[in-house]
């Protein structure tokens, strides 16, 4: 006989070989959804813990991204190639749907693009696409300037600083500082990734979602409708949402989560058929 599933659900912390941090938080059902869930820029896989304790009958996997939080050892990553590589590792021989923040949603598509087998569906937050004619001129020379950036660990402390207010930087610990400093390199590379497009739409062959907040300030020119047109997928708005929405509003996050795998297992059993 079988035993009952277990309500616990707790979170395994793993160390992979790729000395990345990986956390496993188990379902209480028996029988489960798997869901990999990517950060974005100078983020960490932490960050998504409120969305996974709504998600409490999936088998959901967080991870830190080469060069960031738990990561940093494995040091910064060579470019997006890796991070996909990184993913793929993370999910291994059974099918996933990846949903993905920001600039996670490039790995999320390298990742579906090179091994469609693994990926069972993406779920794509607000993608930024600065290398496109429809963001402002501002910020596609943002980007390329902090891609071009000699001083690494410098940006890292100017972003940080104004992401979170002077205030609150002078406060944190000095080993805080300098983790986030180091967290400057990957964010860099991360940045390079977007100069030009990493990817073609077209290789996209698994079911998608891409995602939006109401309240967002970072959807220039409504650029993830755009997304969702040139892949000719599903679009998904959260009224009341802002980018971060799976720090500040987790339900609608969640909500978009299962949107993805709903998706993926949709379009998977129609292809089937």
């Amino acid at each position: 006989m079988r035993p009952p599933p277990s309500s616990d659900a707790r979170p395994r912390r793993a160390a992979e070989a790729s000395g990345l941090a990986v956390t496993r938080h188990a379902a209480n059902v028996a029988v489960a959804p798997r869901v990999v869930l990517v950060h974005g820029t100078l983020d960490r896989g932490r960050s998504m813990r409120r969305v996974v304790e709504r998600l409490p009958d999936m088998h959901v996997v967080t991870y830190d991204r080469r060069g960031y939080a738990g990561s940093l050892a494995a040091g910064p990553p060579t470019g997006l190639r890796q991070h996909a590589d990184d993913l793929l590792a993370i999910i291994g021989d059974e099918r996933a749907t990846v949903v993905a923040h920001s600039f996670g949603s490039h790995v999320a598509v390298l990742a579906a693009i090179s091994r469609p087998d693994l990926v069972a569906g993406i779920g794509l937050w607000e993608p930024p696409v600065p290398w496109t004619e429809f963001v402002p001129a501002d910020m596609r020379a943002r980007v390329a300037a902090l891609a071009a950036s000699p001083d690494p660990e410098a940006v890292g402390e100017q972003t940080r600083r104004r992401m979170m207010g002077e205030e609150a930087w002078e406060a944190l610990p000095e080993a805080t500082r300098a983790a986030c400093r180091v967290e400057g390199r990957a964010f860099v590379v991360d940045m390079a990734s977007e100069v030009e497009a990493p990817y073609d739409w077209a290789d996209v062959a698994v079911p998608c979602v891409v995602g939006y907040g109401g309240r967002s300030t970072l959807n220039p020119n409504g650029a993830a409708a755009r997304v969702a047109e040139a892949l000719g997928c599903e679009l998904f708005c959260a009224e009341d949402a802002p980018h971060a929405a799976h720090v500040q509003h987790p339900d609608s996050f969640a909500a978009f989560v299962r949107r993805a795998v709903e998706r993926a297992v949709e379009l998977g059993e129609r292809r089937r058929g």
